[in-house]
């Protein structure tokens, strides 16, 4: 019985240890007894470091084979995986390591130029094996966890879910929680040992790691980009891929690339699983998307405190269905009729999740955890939703104001603070406005009068406070923001306020 998350590892390697697991972003080749030996290498180090069980090692990457050793040796020594996107900029990475206390920071330098600058920084200390190569950190005084045998309580990883605001909030993952996403993943993909699934999301991103995790559970090979590239996506669709995970803007950049290859269709007969997560589906996108592929496009519902997705869709080619499907295996859910935003007239309530997927709790907070996990175990999803009479989730709003950006968490009160740091910035408020395929970050400052400030001098503001997917893709300056007698932002009223200063609307 698999109790850990490197039992995956460990399982391939006697089963087919010379079968090929991974391509990464360089097109190397490597077998599960590849993979193994990196992590033995890996495991070495973090040893050398003094890494014990309880300690949080940092991991500072964008996708390659280092972070995947370094995952399943943290994994081995019974220590928490924490990995961060190496995108973030310095105040964001510098801030989180801070808050999850490692004993190590590794920054994995292979596939990022990012990753070496920040090792730069923290004057890290190099380090080459089978893994790679890779910058070492190393903190003094970090305090470990409590560690427990049975899988259910050992927490294997911390994922933030609240970028770089004022209290970082870190969802516990247990190791039992990643094994069952992995294995319901699984199951709902259909996922074989034979299959190539094509993974850009990245691992520092809950949909990418407990992808990477049920690819290793199946026993199957993965090609791992380091960052998205619409080309490779195209070439490695021609070649070998079956399995296509991803976010709606990754599907619209290759529906635009083909087209431009005069290919307006997939036709190589290979796909036979294709997914969109991370944002609303819409149903003509939807419609363009499986008129593309010939199969059909599959929609879904996660989080980061149910460990990735926990509703799914399994829609015959054209079905007009644009819900998030039935709860996927062993995830329960109920609706709260007395939350905030509820309708229980139209049978809308705030969206419960519960089963084995729920996170322990939020790392070293008890105060925010209590206020989102109930006695019996339910996570309180703040999203609003409804079960229509097939037995199908429909997500009809957010009663919180998360953003999600190309795949990636955007929190409006981060947004905020970064253009609120400005001196003639006096208020800010920020929302999200559908486009095809995606969410875009919408920005509106209140200035003075006599300011000079304009939208191109607060973007280079915030360039430098905000990873690149966090940014606004526009910016609104006004001298009065609607607003409650209170003072207090009405968020609702941003969009139409300033309609004709947002037309005509963008699209990223």
């Amino acid at each position: 019985m698999q109790t850990r998350i490197h039992d995956t590892l460990s399982a391939a390697v006697a089963a087919k240890p010379d079968a090929l697991a991974m391509i990464d972003y360089a097109d190397g080749k490597f077998t599960w007894s590849d993979l193994a030996e990196a992590t033995a290498a890996a495991r070495e180090v973090l040893l050398a470091q003094g890494v014990k069980p309880g300690d949080r090692v940092v991991m500072v990457f964008e996708n390659c084979l280092a972070v995947c050793a370094f995952i399943f040796a943290t994994s081995q020594l019974d220590a928490i995986s924490v990995p961060l996107n190496a995108r973030l900029t310095h105040a964001e990475l510098d801030r989180l390591i801070t808050h999850s206390d490692p004993s190590v920071v590794v920054f994995c330098n292979d596939a990022s130029e990012s990753a070496v600058i920040h090792g730069k920084a923290f004057s890290a200390k190099a380090a080459i094996g089978r893994y790679g190569t890779v910058g070492l950190f190393q903190r003094r005084g970090s305090q470990p966890e409590p560690c427990f045998e049975d899988g259910a309580e050992q927490v294997a990883l911390l994922l933030y879910t609240s970028g770089t605001t004022g209290v970082p909030k870190a969802a516990m993952l247990t190791h039992n929680n990643l094994l069952c996403a992995a294995v319901a993943s699984a199951k709902v993909r259909g996922m074989q040992d034979d299959d190539m699934t094509y993974l850009a999301l990245p691992l520092s991103h809950i949909f990418g790691f407990v992808t990477f995790v049920s690819i290793c559970g199946a026993q199957g090979a993965m090609r791992l980009e380091a960052r998205f590239a619409v080309e490779r996506l195209y070439k490695a669709l021609q070649m070998d891929v079956t399995l296509l995970p991803a976010v709606p803007q990754m599907h619209a950049l290759l529906f635009h690339y083909a087209r431009a290859q005069k290919n307006p269709r997939y036709d190589v007969g290979l796909l036979r699983f294709v997914s969109s997560g991370g944002a609303p589906l819409d149903p003509v996108w939807k419609r363009e998307a499986e008129a593309f592929y010939g199969i059909p496009l599959q929609n879904g519902y996660g989080l980061t405190e149910g460990t990735a997705g926990v509703c799914a869709t399994a829609s015959p080619l054209g079905d007009p269905d644009v819900s998030v499907g039935h709860p996927m295996q062993d995830s329960l859910f109920r609706l709260d009729f007395e939350a905030e935003g509820a309708t229980p007239d139209e049978g809308i309530g705030e969206i419960l999740v519960g089963g084995p997927q729920i996170m322990n709790g939020y790392f070293r907070d008890p105060e925010q955890s209590a206020k989102v996990l109930t006695e019996d175990g339910f996570f309180r999803t703040g999203d609003l939703g409804r079960f229509d009479d097939a037995g199908r989730l429909h997500i009809v709003g957010r009663s919180k104001e998360l953003i999600i950006r190309s795949g990636f968490n955007v929190y409006p009160v981060e947004v905020e603070g970064a253009l609120t740091d400005h001196p003639e910035v006096i208020m800010a408020g920020v929302v999200g406005r559908q486009v095809s395929g995606n969410e875009e970050v919408l920005a509106f400052v209140k200035v003075a009068a006599d300011c000079s400030l304009s939208e191109a001098d607060l973007s280079a503001f915030v360039k430098d406070k905000l990873a690149p997917y966090k940014r606004p893709t526009r910016i609104v300056l006004a001298q009065d923001l609607p607003a409650a007698p209170t003072g207090k932002i009405l968020k609702a009223k941003l969009i139409s306020t300033f309609a004709d200063q947002l037309m005509p609307e963008t699209t990223h």
